[in-house]
């Protein structure tokens, strides 16, 4: 049950939901919350509740299910939850200036994606063609996206050890890259001489595989000693990338060149488009 429950967030806030019947079922009074912005949300929810049972929507009560959620307190407690349809008419019940851009939010998280958790090579396929419609290789894609995986599965391990996404997920990624890299991915994207651009999709063959390499590394390293607490996946995370790091210095050694390059993706189809130009 808990690799179903998944956050998602609306604005900077965090709503719970679980996979359920091979939906997205989400928290009622977590979407109650976000739309009102009461601290009162079980009393918002309570009487709203009873309004559309008078009202004589007795179908939206019969759609609620009750699952098993992590609460504030950290246990897991029975919470209101309901499915994508059902949470669109109960929305249409709250008076909220936030309403409109709330559905369309839900749309896109509580439909387009459960097809590609019901199928994930919808997703594959999907980030696939995106990144050939960009002009990469195929032989650069399939790295990329065997990275994707290793970065999924370290996240999940960080979000089942005690670290939390906003606060966390950006110190332990840098002590990785650090290690791994000597810089860490701020001083990389300043190197690669990028803004908003993701890092990943301007790196080489070796960058991607280095990367890749401290991220499983790390992985292995917290289920091996079942790490708990940010303080130890930190450790873990220097560890990890340290491996890399190794593997790197010793390839640079035997090359005679650095692989950590301010070359980026950017740069190369600029040059490639200058050459057809003169052509």
């Amino acid at each position: 049950m808990l690799a179903d429950i998944k956050m998602a967030v609306f604005k900077g806030k965090k709503i719970r939901r679980i996979l359920h019947k091979n939906e997205w079922w989400f928290s009622i009074i977590d979407v109650i919350e976000v739309l009102t912005e009461t601290n009162r949300s079980r009393k918002y929810w309570a009487d709203l509740k009873k309004k559309l049972i008078k009202e004589g929507y007795y179908e939206v009560s019969e759609k609620i299910g009750q699952l098993r959620m992590v609460a504030l307190d950290g246990k897991m407690r029975n919470t209101d939850c309901a499915d994508t349809e059902t949470m669109f008419r109960i929305i249409q019940s709250i008076p909220s200036p936030k309403a409109e851009s709330f559905k369309r939010w839900l749309a896109k998280v509580g439909y387009e994606r459960v097809q590609e958790i019901e199928n994930p090579e919808l997703l594959t396929k999907r980030t696939r063609m995106l990144y050939k419609l960009k002009g990469y290789s195929d032989d650069w894609i399939e790295k990329r996206l065997r990275g994707i995986v290793i970065r999924e599965e370290l996240t999940e391990e960080w979000q089942k050890r005690g670290a939390e996404e906003n606060r966390d997920y950006g110190i332990l990624t840098a002590e990785i890259s650090k290690a791994a890299f000597g810089v860490t991915p701020s001083e990389y994207k300043k190197l690669k001489k990028l803004e908003r651009e993701n890092l990943r999709d301007h790196m080489d063959d070796f960058e991607l595989i280095f990367s890749m390499l401290g991220e499983r590394a790390t992985t292995e390293i917290h289920r091996n000693e079942d790490s708990q607490g940010v303080k130890k996946l930190k450790s873990d995370a220097k560890a990890g990338g340290k491996i890399a790091g190794g593997a790197r210095k010793a390839l640079e050694k035997r090359l005679k060149r650095s692989i950590v390059s301010d070359h980026n993706y950017l740069m190369e189809k600029e040059s490639k488009t200058k050459r057809k130009i003169k052509e």
